[in-house]
C-alpha cells in the first residue's frame, strides 16, 4: 500500500498507509467515539470541512450498505487504526475503502489513533493535512478554517416526503445539513415533511401554513449563519418549532443567546445527558463542536438538559413561544430509540398541547 502522512497543525507527523481516494485532504481533525455506525458517520453532513478520526480500532468489518446512509458524504478525510477490507455481513454491498474512493475522500490507516485522540483532548481540535508527501510550505494548513459549509450541504430545491399512513401534520424542515432519519421520524408520526433550502425566507415558510417547523442539524460555526438566524427569529412564536444540533444553536442566537466553541466537541454514540431538574440521565448520540451558553438565555429560555461530563448545555425550551431545541440527536437511537419521544412532544405541540 502507498505511504500516507497525517500532518497536525502543531507540526506533529504520523505515518501510515493510504486508503480511500487519491489526493490530499485538508480539514479540521475531530474524533468520534462510536464503536459502530461508521456509514452513518461518514454520511452525516455535519462533518463538512472536517477530517474524521475513529477511536474504535477496527473499522469496516461489516461493510457499507446504502440503506444506512444519512445524507451526502461531506468529510475531507478519514483516519482509522485498522481498516477491514474483508467485511462479513449479509447486508454489505461493498467495502469501506471502495466507498471512500467513490466519494473522493482520502484516508489513512495504520496510525496510532489512541495517541491522536490524546493530543486532541489535551490541545483541542486542530487543523490537519492528509497527504502522500509532506509539503515544505504548511501555510495552507495553518490558515484553514471551516466556513460556508451550510450552503455546501443544504439542498438546493424543496422536496416533499409524504406521511407514513394518514397525514396528521405538515412540517417544514429547514435543511442546514439534515440527516435522513429526522424525516423518517416525522413521517412515521403522520407528518408530511417539506424539506427546504437553508436560505428559505421566513415569509415563504409561513405562507405555506405549516403546522410546525423543524430546524435541522448541520456543520460549522453557528454564529456565521446570520441570514438563517434572522429567519428563525421571525418564525419563533408564529408556529411550533423544534431544533436539533445546529438548529438548537441557531435558535439560541436568534433569541439573543451566545455560543462557544468546545475544546474538542462531543462526537459519538455514548454521550450522557442529564435532565436539568436532576432527573434521569440518558445516553445520546452527538456530533458538534459548539455549545449554547445557557446563562446567556436567562429570562428567555429554560435549560432542559445538561451534559453529564462537562456540564455544557444540551437542550432549551422557550416558554410561551412553542419552541424547544436539543443539542444531541434524538433521531440517532443511541440505544433502543432512547430520545425519539421528543418527536412525540413536537407533534403534541402541533396538535395544540401548550404544555408539550
Amino acid at each position: 500500500m502507498e505511504k500516507a502522512y497525517l500532518v497536525l497543525g502543531d507540526g506533529q507527523i504520523f505515518e501510515g498507509e493510504r486508503i480511500g481516494a487519491p489526493g490530499d485532504g485538508l480539514g479540521e481533525l475531530v474524533f468520534t467515539t462510536g464503536m459502530l455506525g461508521y456509514p452513518e458517520t461518514l454520511t452525516d453532513p455535519s462533518y463538512a470541512g472536517q477530517i474524521i478520526l475513529q477511536t474504535f480500532p477496527m473499522i469496516g468489518n461489516y461493510g457499507v450498505t446504502e440503506e444506512d446512509f444519512e445524507g451526502k458524504c461531506a468529510a475531507r478525510g478519514y483516519v482509522v487504526r485498522e481498516l477491514c477490507d474483508t467485511p462479513s455481513n449479509f447486508r454489505s454491498r461493498g467495502t469501506l475503502d471502495a466507498f471512500l474512493k467513490r466519494e473522493g475522500v482520502p484516508g489513512i490507516c495504520g496510525v496510532d489513533t489512541r495517541e491522536l485522540t490524546r493530543i486532541l483532548r489535551e490541545k483541542g481540535v486542530m487543523n490537519a493535512l492528509l497527504c502522500s508527501a509532506v509539503p515544505e510550505d504548511l501555510s495552507a494548513l495553518r490558515d484553514y478554517t471551516v466556513a460556508g459549509v451550510v450552503a455546501q450541504v443544504s439542498c438546493h430545491t424543496p422536496g416533499v416526503h409524504p406521511a407514513a399512513g394518514e397525514e396528521k401534520y405538515a412540517v417544514t424542515l429547514l435543511d442546514y445539513g439534515a440527516k435522513g432519519n429526522i424525516v423518517r421520524c416525522l413521517q412515521k408520526r403522520g407528518c408530511t415533511v417539506t424539506v427546504v433550502p437553508h436560505d428559505t425566507t421566513a415569509e415563504d415558510i409561513l405562507a405555506a401554513s405549516p403546522d410546525g417547523v423543524m430546524l435541522s442539524n448541520g456543520p460549522g460555526d453557528p454564529a456565521e449563519n446570520t441570514f438563517e438566524i434572522a429567519q428563525i427569529a421571525k418564525l419563533i412564536g408564529k408556529v411550533p418549532v423544534f431544533g436539533i444540533c445546529l438548529g438548537h444553536q441557531l435558535t439560541a442566537l436568534a433569541l439573543g443567546g451566545k455560543t462557544v466553541k468546545l475544546k474538542y466537541g462531543h462526537r459519538g454514540a455514548n454521550q450522557p445527558v442529564r435532565e436539568a431538574d436532576g432527573g434521569r440521565t440518558r445516553i445520546t448520540t452527538q456530533n458538534h463542536g459548539y455549545a449554547v451558553l445557557s446563562e446567556s438565555l436567562a429570562g428567555v429560555g429554560r435549560e432542559l438538559y445538561r451534559n453529564a461530563n462537562d456540564g455544557s448545555n444540551e437542550g432549551m425550551e422557550y416558554p410561551g413561544r412553542r419552541c424547544f431545541t436539543v443539542q444531541f440527536h434524538p433521531e440517532a437511537c443511541a440505544g433502543p430509540q432512547d430520545m425519539e419521544f421528543l418527536f412525540d412532544r413536537f407533534t403534541a405541540m402541533m396538535g395544540g398541547d401548550g404544555n408539550a
